[in-house]
């Protein structure tokens, strides 16, 4: 998007399902503003400590630190008033205040990028991801490759046995799957 400084703030949304290199696209996109030395501050939600609790990591090993934070209303509360950009990763655990604190970030003049997944391990929309869907400016929707059949993945497919909805996890608790391949739910062992 090209906008200049002195603008109106936006928000870009970065969805898809596990596996689809939503956190890489997060940290290039802030990585850019870092080079165009905007200031920048980034969040990430407690609960996701899978592989560092002061740096969002890709499953490809790119990393940028991050600061961590329980909730939505956190973020608006750390971001300091000179910030341009503000880069949240893992939206979808930070609960129904994200779009609301978006929306006020992004109507103080600041770029707002959130990446989050779109869709439960049943299929279903993850909530706020929707909303924020609805109100941003642009959104990016990025595949993973099925790792059953290699086609183009969309869904989150959880291989271990839960009905909780949040289980945070990786590589063994989870997988991409394309429309075919996917099964909502606990996968079938075959």
């Amino acid at each position: 998007m090209n906008v200049t400084k002195g603008n109106i703030g936006w928000i870009e949304v970065i969805c898809g399902c596990m596996f689809s290199g939503k956190s890489e696209e997060l940290i290039r996109r802030l990585r850019r503003a870092e080079i165009a030395q905007q200031r920048v501050q980034i969040f990430k939600p407690k609960i996701d400590a899978r592989y560092s609790e002061e740096h969002i990591y890709s499953h490809s090993d790119v990393r940028i630190r991050a600061e961590l934070v329980s909730d939505a209303k956190e973020i608006l509360q750390r971001t300091d008033a000179r910030t341009e950009v503000v880069g949240i990763d893992e939206g979808q655990f930070l609960g129904d205040d994200l779009p609301r604190v978006a929306d006020t970030l992004a109507d103080m003049g600041k770029r707002v990028i959130v990446a989050g997944l779109d869709t439960d391990y049943l299929g279903k929309p993850f909530e706020p991801m929707p909303i924020l869907m609805a109100i941003s400016e642009e959104v990016t929707k990025t595949l993973a490759i099925c790792m059953r059949c290699g086609n183009p993945a969309m869904h989150t497919q959880r291989l271990i046995e839960s009905d909780e909805r949040v289980v945070v996890g990786a590589k063994g608790m989870y997988e991409a799957r394309c429309r075919r391949c996917f099964e909502p739910g606990v996968a079938k062992k075959k």
